[in-house]
Formats: structure tokens, C-alpha cells, sequence
């Protein structure tokens, strides 16, 4: 039986064998840890499907491959073989193409990109490894690989290099010469610090959701004084019972899914021509790892839960990632993303979409601020707590009137709620 690199979050493309627990000639038990798989979001363990011998192990320690990639094989002894054939049954998950298999390094292509609509198979040389990812964004960027300098194998077009001609804006020609700026730069008190796995797909994220999705910002100053009424009349008993803060994230997280509801598209994803809109408000909530990275688990089914178990959900979800026990269930399904700078004081950010998603929200610092409010003699000065909710949208999605009557209909129910009664 063949195992494969697993889907370790929908997202995920590829992984890294962190260890092998067993040897070639080892028995496996059903269920036994074979080995530890790491991606850019989690480390997990990988059971073994069956019980057996152990009789291939073809991707080492320290490789990473695209998802799909057939890892070892285990027999029932270990005289048992398997030809080259074998390793492209069709599986209950479907069949595997070998091609899946190729690293992004290996990927070649020896075609120029035919327009939308052509076969895919022509977009390279018989007989060269492509990998998926780098096959899709050729074919959603309808590049002419001709005009980019492959850096991998044999001068072979890579991920990275096809990435860097999208954000370079897709010019005619190779990618630009930076090692003569780069020497001028570089000194003897200089630090080069190599990017880790984490930094490398984060950045790569970043660069294909600016690529793929049209951003657009949207901000709105909302008054906090209803929910800063609660949190501080529950402030003391909340800690001791409870042993964490009840901070403004969880009342602006209820908020969130109850301006969903009237405005469900934002709770949606973009696949080919067509929006699908989510029944269920999954909430991804961005939590930073000591500067090292940045990831995003989710609250499964928030729609319908209170301010009270969405405080404890983000805080059990953060601290299980700064403690690096996230599984890849933490990261699927994620239908809206929540990001939280205020505590470091911004007055806004604009965040970037975290795909396939079509929205993110940045909640920014609550500050106390002089505002203009109504009085029985007309118009006064009152100090207020106001910060600034910035929300990015992918525009294919829906147009900004849309995402300003969501904010809106956010900021209405944030100012309005009596949240008392959601605790």
C-alpha cells in the first residue's frame, strides 16, 4: 500500500518529513505513528493505514513535496515489490497523477502558456515533472514562461520564479539582475537571516492572495462604549473565574457573524466564475508567534455561539498555537478571518485576504477619544472609546457598497447591543 503526503489544511500544498519512525524492514502496526509531517501551519503525526512491512520509505527526512506524493510503501513482507506502475493506482481518494509528485525545484516547463481554454497538457514538454501549484499559477496568470529565467534544475521554471514575475508586474524579459544592487547593500555589519519554512510559505501566501484577489479597503470608526461598559463591569470576576481577559475581540467577533447574516457574501469564496456563499460562519482568527510567524485557526460553527464561549474559543485556539499543538483541523474551513493589531496601538491596517476567502477584517487599537454627541441642548464633546475596523475584500466578490453596509450594519450592532445579556 502506498501512503501519500496527506492534505494537512485545505490550503496546503505541500509538507516536509520532519522523522520516520520506523525503518525499511520494520513490522507497522494499524495506527502506529510511521512518521511526523510538518507544513507552514502545523506538525502532526502520521499513523500507519494498515499493518505490514515497511518496504519502501522514497521521499528522507528533511524533503518537502507537494501534497499527494507517495511517501513509502508498506507490504506484507519484505520481499514484497511493487513496479513502477503501482505507484499510480487509483486510491480511494481518487487517482494519483505522478506528475503531483514533482518538487517545485524539479517542475520544468518547456512551453509558452496557451490561452484559457487549452489543454493543460501542452503547457510543457512530454515526459517533464510540472507541479500543481506551479501549473496554476501559469494558468491563472496566463504567463508566457519564455519571458521568465527558470532558476531551478537545468534552468527550469520554478514556484519562486514564476511568483517573482507576477509581483514584479509580469514584464516582458527575465527577472531583473539584483545581485550587483544586492553586494552595494550587503556590508560587513550586515546580517543575512535565511527565511524558515514558515516565513517562506507565509510570504508566498501573501504574494498569490495580492495576485489572484483585487483588494480593496474599506475603514469604520466605531464608539465601544456599550462593550466597554460590560467588559469592565465583569473585568475582575471574569480573570478569577475564567483565568484570562475578556478583551474586545470576542463582542466583535458575535458582532461580526450577526452582520454576516444580512450580508452573507462576505462569509463566501470565489471558485472559477461563480461566488459560493457559506451556510455555516467559520472564523479564522490570526494569532502571531513571537514574531516568527503568523497563523490562522478557526472557530468552527461561530454563527451561533455567544460572546462568552468565543472568548473561550479564541483564547484556547491562541494559546494552542503559540504552544505549537495546532492539528490540521484547526485550520479548515475558514470562511472569515479576523485580524488583531489594536494591541500594538495601530490606527489601521490594511490586511491582506487570506484565500480562498473574500474578506478579512483588522481590528485596530481602541483608543479614548474627544467625540461630538447629541445632548438635550444639542451638540457636545464626550470622551468615548473609538477605534477603527478596517475591512480588505476581494472585489470580484461583491462591490464596496456592499462591504460598506456590512461595516455599517457591524458598527450599528457594536454600538447598539445590549452585551450583558451575551456573556
Amino acid at each position: 500500500m502506498n501512503i501519500l503526503m496527506p492534505q494537512l489544511g485545505e490550503t496546503v500544498e505541500e509538507g516536509t518529513v520532519s522523522a520516520w519512525h520506523k525503518k525499511v524492514g520494520e513490522e507497522v502496526k494499524l495506527d502506529e505513528v510511521l512518521l511526523d509531517v510538518e507544513t507552514d501551519k502545523v506538525a502532526t503525526e502520521i499513523p500507519a493505514p494498515v499493518t505490514g512491512i515497511l518496504t519502501q520509505v522514497l521521499v528522507e527526512e528533511g524533503e518537502t513535496v507537494v501534497v499527494g506524493t507517495v511517501l513509502a510503501v508498506i507490504g506484507d513482507s519484505l520481499d514484497t515489490t511493487e513496479d513502477l506502475g503501482s505507484l499510480t493506482e487509483t486510491t480511494d481518494d481518487g487517482e494519483f497523477d505522478p506528475s503531483e509528485s514533482a518538487t517545485e525545484e524539479d517542475a520544468g516547463l518547456g512551453a509558452e502558456v496557451l490561452e484559457e481554454g487549452a489543454p493543460r497538457e501542452e503547457t510543457r514538454v512530454p515526459g517533464e515533472l510540472l507541479s500543481p501549484v506551479v501549473r496554476r499559477l501559469i494558468r491563472d496568470h496566463k504567463i508566457d514562461t519564455k519571458k521568465i529565467t527558470g532558476s531551478g534544475r537545468n534552468g527550469r521554471v520554478t514556484r519562486k520564479d514564476v511568483l517573482a514575475f507576477v509581483e514584479a508586474g509580469g514584464d516582458a524579459g527575465a527577472k531583473p539582475d539584483l545581485s550587483q544592487t544586492t553586494s552595494r547593500l550587503i556590508d560587513s555589519d550586515s546580517k543575512r537571516i535565511p527565511f524558515d519554512r514558515i516565513r517562506r510559505v507565509t510570504a508566498e501566501h501573501m504574494v498569490r492572495s495580492k495576485a489572484t484577489s483585487p483588494h480593496v479597503l474599506q475603514t469604520m470608526e466605531v464608539d465601544f462604549s456599550y462593550v466597554d461598559h460590560v467588559r469592565l463591569e465583569a473585568r475582575e470576576s471574569w480573570r478569577k473565574e475564567n483565568g484570562f481577559s475578556l478583551t474586545y475581540l470576542p463582542f466583535i467577533g458575535r458582532a461580526v457573524c450577526l452582520a454576516i447574516k444580512e450580508f452573507p457574501r462576505v462569509n463566501s469564496s470565489v471558485e472559477d466564475d461563480a461566488l459560493v456563499v457559506h451556510d455555516l460562519i467559520n472564523l479564522a482568527i490570526a494569532v502571531d508567534l513571537n514574531f516568527e510567524g503568523l497563523v490562522a485557526p478557526v472557530i468552527q460553527d461561530a454563527g451561533d455561539q455567544t460572546v462568552s464561549s468565543l472568548a473561550h474559543a479564541f483564547y484556547n485556539v491562541s494559546q494552542r498555537a503559540k504552544e505549537n499543538l495546532l492539528n490540521a483541523d484547526d485550520f479548515s474551513g475558514g470562511t472569515y478571518t479576523l485580524s488583531n493589531p489594536g494591541s500594538f496601538g495601530m490606527l489601521f491596517t490594511a490586511p491582506i485576504i487570506n484565500q480562498p476567502q473574500v474578506a478579512i477584517l483588522s481590528i485596530d487599537g481602541i483608543k479614548k477619544r474627544p467625540v461630538v454627541v447629541d445632548g438635550p441642548s444639542g451638540d457636545g464633546i464626550a470622551i468615548r472609546p473609538v477605534g477603527v475596523l478596517a475591512q480588505s475584500f476581494d472585489h470580484r466578490a461583491f462591490d464596496g457598497a456592499y462591504s460598506a453596509a456590512f461595516l455599517n450594519k457591524l458598527r450599528t450592532i457594536l454600538e447598539s447591543t445590549d452585551w450583558s445579556k451575551q456573556l
